[in-house]
C-alpha cells in the first residue's frame, strides 16, 4: 500500500479490504470450507467493533464486499450495541439510545 496523500483510505474501506483479503485465501478450499473458514477467522481475530462496524455496512447495502464474506456473514458473531450492553449490566439508558437498540 502507498503512502499517496491523495487518497487515505477510509476504516470502511479498510475493513472491505481486510475482510475480501480473508475471503482470497479461502477461495482455494472447498466452498462450504471456505464460508466456514471466513467467519471462523472474523469471529477469532476481529474485536467487537470492526464486527459492528461490518454489520452496519452489511445492513446499509456496502458494496465491495467479496461474495464469500457476504454468505459467512450469516456465522458471523453479531456484537450487541454499547446501549444493549448497559441494559444488560442494569444501567439506565437514555430513551434515544434503547431506541436504536431495540433495531
Amino acid at each position: 500500500m502507498s503512502h499517496d496523500e491523495d487518497h487515505i483510505m477510509s476504516t470502511s474501506e479498510k475493513l472491505i479490504r481486510m475482510a475480501n483479503q480473508i475471503a482470497a485465501f479461502f477461495h482455494s478450499r472447498p466452498r462450504e470450507e471456505g464460508i466456514t473458514g471466513v467467519a471462523e477467522h472474523i469471529n477469532k481475530f476481529w474485536e467487537p467493533r470492526m464486527r459492528r462496524q461490518f454489520f452496519e455496512m452489511l445492513d446499509s447495502g456496502a458494496a465491495g464486499f467479496d461474495e464469500l464474506v457476504v454468505v459467512a456473514a450469516a456465522r458471523i458473531k453479531r456484537p450487541i450495541t454499547p446501549p444493549e450492553a448497559d441494559l444488560k449490566l442494569g444501567l439506565k439508558v437514555p430513551p434515544g439510545d434503547a431506541v436504536a437498540s431495540q433495531k
